[in-house]
């Protein structure tokens, strides 16, 4: 279920004090605002807050900027810092991407029919490969090829199509490039990553090929924020099924393509929809 159309989202966290939720909810029925949708989590072992409330304002006229001004007020005495968001926000994306499609053509996809809430401003990929999938969306294409010698320089032009178009989230949807520190820095808690998950851990060329080896009995994908050690950021989404000996390796490269793809996705929604706190180098998610 996504967002409704017509709702506002309050996102906000804060240290655990009592009267945390009261101080949202009861500030919420002063305003005359219906909650159609509330979660709040409560983390025993760093003593951290977060609380997600999607409202719909019963009065004509709302005026975000005197409802935020108000509730910061309230919010202070809980040292709580909290996000609003409007209805029909469309967040700005920028997506990276290698030869691999499926992840692409995916979300190009949920974009153009409106499931995801977010505006695609640019494809960035290091090689030419899928410039027609992205023109025939009508998504501005950009082709910078890398080595290691020419790295910096790369993610300088990277860098530069995030800034120009506002990107407010970078996702990685099978860019097989190692970002640099300084790139994953720049990006801290804006750039969702998706990889393979198999148990137990297959490494380099050809992962599915070796599950196959191992007769694997689970096939997974797994998405999470980038941080400077690869694939371990922190968790998003996961996804998994179940594969047994009738799974050739050909049957479980296609099984992993459609759990990336709707793992990815799902990520990227949570993202967009506010449902996701980072706390302690872990997320908190609400979903939907």
């Amino acid at each position: 279920m996504n967002q409704s159309p017509d709702t506002w989202i309050l996102a906000a966290q804060c240290p655990s004090v009592i009267g945390t939720v009261d101080v949202v909810t009861r500030f919420l029925r002063e305003e005359e605002c219906y909650i159609t949708e509330l979660n709040s989590f409560d983390d025993r072992e760093t003593q951290g807050f977060f609380i997600r409330a999607e409202f719909r304002p019963q009065r004509e006229g709302f005026d975000d900027a005197s409802f935020q001004a108000r509730f910061a007020e309230r919010a202070a005495e809980f040292e709580m810092n909290f996000e609003l968001t409007a209805p029909g926000t469309r967040m700005p994306v920028v997506i990276m991407v290698s030869k691999a499609d499926h992840c692409l053509n995916d979300l190009l996809y949920r974009h153009r029919i409106g499931q995801l809430p977010i505006d695609i401003r640019a494809v960035v990929s290091n090689h030419p490969d899928l410039e027609s999938l992205a023109q025939w969306h009508n998504i501005p294409y950009h082709h910078f090829p890398i080595t290691a010698d020419t790295k910096a320089e790369q993610e300088a032009q990277v860098w530069q199509v995030i800034e120009e178009t506002g990107a407010e989230l970078v996702v990685l949807a099978r860019y097989m490039q190692v970002l640099s520190a300084d790139m994953c820095e720049k990006l801290s808690g804006k750039a969702i990553n998706i990889h393979h998950s198999l148990l137990p851990g297959f490494k380099g060329a050809k992962p599915y090929h070796q599950a196959y080896a191992k007769g694997v009995k689970l096939v997974g994908a797994t998405a999470h924020y980038i941080n400077t050690d690869l694939d371990e950021g922190p968790i998003i989404a996961q996804g998994v099924e179940s594969v047994d000996h009738a799974h050739y390796p050909e049957d479980l490269v296609a099984k992993g393509r459609d759990i990336e793809c709707l793992t990815l996705s799902r990520a990227v929604g949570y993202h967009v929809q506010r449902r996701v706190f980072m706390h302690a180098n872990r997320t908190v998610v609400f979903p939907n």
